[in-house]
């Protein structure tokens, strides 16, 4: 509950900083200050130090995982804006509103890692993507940023709208809101699931598909990622994205095994299309940023493993992933903010006139595509280990083609590597302050820390 009220009242915080103050590097400060004091709030909750009392009338269950998934989030957005804050600040005159309407997010977000209620669930993730709404269209002037906040919006509203109708149709269903009564709901058998509420899930399946990406519903991604400015679109893409997840997972990792087969055969088929979508359309992207857009729901395939895993493993592995993805992803974004190009060619021959830009890069990319000595190898390894897991010939197929999915993300990937070491050019950056770069270096260092030893995320969890 900590992290709830202070992300909303913080939020209001920054937006009255804005008249306090013009001076951006000030704003940043403040929005860095506020941050931390959000994260040491949301500590005090998770390790029992001190917690704010409220009766949610059961609407919301706080434990330790939910506390633990804030933390990662907060921590995220921390070095997000450590960063990317003065890029945030440049976008427009409006700094701090900027910053407001992130808090306000993280204030979905942290909703969503807790809810216990359907309508906790609704208000959660309009809470998280309103504000994002706004931030897409930042760029007034740019008219694909306009384009990207109008399809964004209506392409969300449209979505909002199904959500609401299965809450209804499960609210028919059960007479209540409660998670627990859905998902408990005694009059239930394996061989007999009520009508409403199969079609109820459904519809509120295919909209948390819409809300993170996954196909067939992914077709506003690369758009409005590719829009959208791009100090935004690193934030879209992660913290965000991962919140969705989260919510996914929390609605659907026991009601599953009321749906039976029919469930695993839908959810294996939206896995292979988000991989295929994802890592073969990636493959003929020329804009690096397009190409990550698509990266991003290649990325959403291998996170719906711990929805069809449903163990331990899997429980671990989307922390693990959340974080090695919102980093490398968070530093590759930095990166293409300060690109003059953001196409393949514009990346030609960085290794000679920025080398340390060029090997931050590689370190980030080769954690996207799960090298071993990086976050994002045991990322994925802990995704395939979860499946493999469940048993089954089904898993073992599934574990094959995420394998060779992910052989094909190496190839894009590594275009961008061989344009900066291995074809000759004169990539054009903007100016590159030694801040920028130290962040750059502490993003990398926290990838190999966790590809070297997961434990060190892990054991915070069980510690």
């Amino acid at each position: 509950m900590n992290a709830i009220i202070f992300s909303a009242l913080l939020g209001v915080v920054m937006m009255f900083s804005g008249i306090l103050t013009t001076n951006k590097q000030a704003i940043k400060n403040i929005a860095l200050v506020c941050l931390t004091l959000l994260l040491v709030a949301n500590l005090a909750n998770h390790y029992e130090w001190y917690s704010i009392k409220i009766d949610t009338k059961q609407m919301f269950s706080f434990g330790k995982y939910g506390y633990f998934f804030n933390t990662i989030a907060i921590t995220a957005t921390l070095l997000y804006v450590f960063v990317s804050g003065d890029d945030i600040v440049k976008v427009g005159s409006y700094g701090a509103e900027y910053f407001a309407l992130i808090f306000f997010v993280l204030c979905g977000v942290t909703i969503l890692s807790s809810y216990n209620n359907l309508l906790m669930l609704f208000l959660g993730i309009e809470i998280m993507t309103i504000p994002l709404y706004i931030l897409t269209g930042s760029d007034k002037k740019n008219l694909h940023s306009n384009e990207a906040a109008l399809k964004y919006f209506l392409m969300g509203a449209f979505s909002t709208g199904i959500m609401l109708m299965g809450i209804a149709l499960l609210y028919g269903s059960s007479g209540s809101f409660g998670i627990e009564s859905i998902v408990n709901n005694t009059s239930i058998t394996l061989m007999k699931v009520p009508i409403l509420e199969v079609i109820g899930l459904m519809f509120v399946f295919v909209s948390m598909l819409f809300k993170v990406s996954a196909a067939p519903f992914h077709f506003w991604t690369p758009d409005v990622y590719d829009g959208a400015p791009s100090v935004f679109t690193s934030f879209m893409a992660t913290i965000v994205k991962s919140a969705g997840f989260i919510a996914l997972i929390t609605l659907f990792a026991n009601k599953s095994e009321e749906l039976g087969k029919l469930w695993n055969i839908l959810l294996v088929i939206v896995i292979i299309a988000t991989l295929l979508v994802g890592n073969i359309t990636a493959v003929f992207q020329q804009s690096v940023k397009r190409m990550l857009a698509y990266s991003s729901i290649a990325q959403a395939g291998f996170m719906l493993f711990a929805l069809y895993s449903r163990n331990e493993i899997a429980r671990d592995g989307i922390l693990l992933y959340t974080t090695a993805y919102s980093l490398a992803t968070i530093g590759t974004f930095a990166i293409l903010i300060k690109m003059e190009d953001h196409s393949l060619d514009g990346y030609n021959g960085l290794a000679k006139s920025q080398p340390l830009l060029a090997a931050t890069q590689t370190i980030f990319l080769f954690s996207l595509a799960g090298i071993p000595l990086t976050a994002g190898f045991f990322a994925k390894y802990f995704m395939l280990a979860s499946v493999i897991r469940t048993g089954g010939n089904a898993a073992i197929y599934l574990v094959i083609i995420g394998v060779l999915f992910a052989a094909v993300s190496l190839y894009y990937y590594f275009k961008v590597i061989q344009a900066m070491y291995f074809k000759e050019g004169n990539a054009a950056t903007t100016k590159i302050t030694p801040s920028f770069k130290f962040a750059l270096l502490l993003l990398a260092f926290l990838i190999i820390l966790f590809g070297v030893m997961p434990d060190a995320l892990l054991g915070l969890f069980y510690f």
